[in-house]
């Protein structure tokens, strides 16, 4: 057990696990290496104090832990890691929820709707949100899926359909794109658990697989960075100990998806009107002042509430729940309890006092009046 406090424990120890990885124990233990990371340690300790007080806060409704991580998208720093609520080993506080497998729940559907675009949906396209059952192709069971709500819409846009996290047009979006075509964008968009393509079915779309908290971070980086993603490096530079540099970091991006498609898809999320219809106007959701792009997630009996938003310089994803991945109450609303709270607080302290930030307009983009509202299109998909 820990005798001396350190700063970032989660952080400092993920990095020495990478550092070792690499460079071997005996290298990293006495090798009299230094090292410069990412970590901003005003927002790790707003970040670990804003976890722990509301997971202490919201402790009715059955949950007892929570994490978060912040990101840059445009270099792939690691700005904070909080991977516990706290770091008190004999309640498990050392296990690190940022790199642990988790269900996604409802916020891994950006990367449905991404492809959706990408096959040539729009944002206006309806889809009929309505029961429907879809049988196995090898005859196992049949699957219907229901919506968080229990209820049904009726015919629903895909912008719609997206910011009030409707199941149901989101499963048939999915039968429409193929599984397979899901997964390899997931993949290049970030997900590196996914290895088994053959076992996930239409759920798949509603947070069925494991991810790591990393890993759809990167995935919510590449929306926020146009479509370009930067692997997530918290390591600056090392040095060894005569002061010769071994490493220094380097970003590059990698074009995974058009800007316009990113564009539409962080529209769409940031779209607070869209989203009322399930979660209200005044939802933590919502921050005054700026355009933030944010997804939430919750899985089948509400082991896993996921709260993930960005704007242009920050990704910030939130977890809540039970380290035995016990349910929490069904009380628990996603987008008003649970994640959200904390990650509207995390969010908002990072962005407070800076200039708001909105996502550029590609050239590929253009506007048309569809519903009572004006549309954005990528040019040439109009008029479908």
């Amino acid at each position: 057990p820990r005798q001396n406090p350190i700063h970032a424990p989660h952080f400092v120890m993920y990095v020495k696990d990478l550092l070792v990885k690499k460079y071997g124990l005996p290298m990293v233990e006495r090798g009299g290496l230094t090292i410069r990371t990412t970590l901003d340690l005003k927002t790790q300790e707003a970040a670990e104090k804003i976890v722990k007080d509301q997971v202490e806060q919201a402790g009715y409704l059955h949950l007892t832990n929570g994490a978060s991580l912040v990101t840059n998208p445009k270099n792939g720093d690691i700005l904070a890691m909080v991977g516990s609520k706290d770091y008190d080993e004999e309640v498990g506080g050392n296990y690190n929820i940022t790199t642990a497998l988790r269900q996604p729940g409802s916020s891994i559907k950006v990367v449905t709707y991404t492809n959706a675009l990408l096959k040539g949906f729009t944002a206006a396209t309806t889809i009929l949100d309505a029961p429907i059952t879809f049988k196995s192709p090898d005859g196992g069971p049949s699957y219907s899926p229901v919506n968080y709500d229990g209820r049904f819409h009726g015919n629903l846009t895909l912008r719609l359909a997206l910011a009030n996290s409707i199941n149901i047009p989101a499963v048939k979006l999915l039968n429409a794109e193929g599984i397979p075509s899901m997964i390899e964008l997931a993949k290049k968009m970030g997900i590196t658990t996914w290895n088994d393509p053959d076992r996930y079915g239409l759920a798949i779309t509603l947070g069925a697989a494991d991810v790591k908290m990393i890993d759809i971070a990167a995935v919510y980086g590449t929306l926020a960075n146009q479509g370009e993603k930067v692997d997530l490096n918290p390591i600056l530079e090392i040095k060894d100990s005569k002061g010769a540099t071994l490493e220094k970091k380097q970003p590059e991006g990698k074009k995974i998806i058009e800007p316009n498609t990113a564009f539409i898809i962080s529209d769409i999320l940031a779209d607070n009107n869209a989203r009322s219809m399930e979660f209200g106007t005044n939802s933590p959701l919502n921050i005054d002042g700026h355009t933030v792009s944010v997804k939430t997630g919750t899985t089948d009996n509400k082991r896993d509430n996921w709260t993930i938003g960005y704007t242009p310089s920050y990704v910030v994803a939130v977890w809540v729940g039970n380290n035995d991945n016990s349910p929490m109450d069904q009380a628990l609303a996603s987008g008003i309890t649970g994640a959200a709270p904390i990650w509207h607080d995390i969010m908002s302290n990072l962005l407070q006092g800076k200039p708001a930030e909105k996502h550029p307009i590609p050239q590929e983009i253009v506007t048309k009046p569809c519903s009572g509202k004006i549309e954005y299109f990528i040019k040439g998909t109009e008029n479908f």
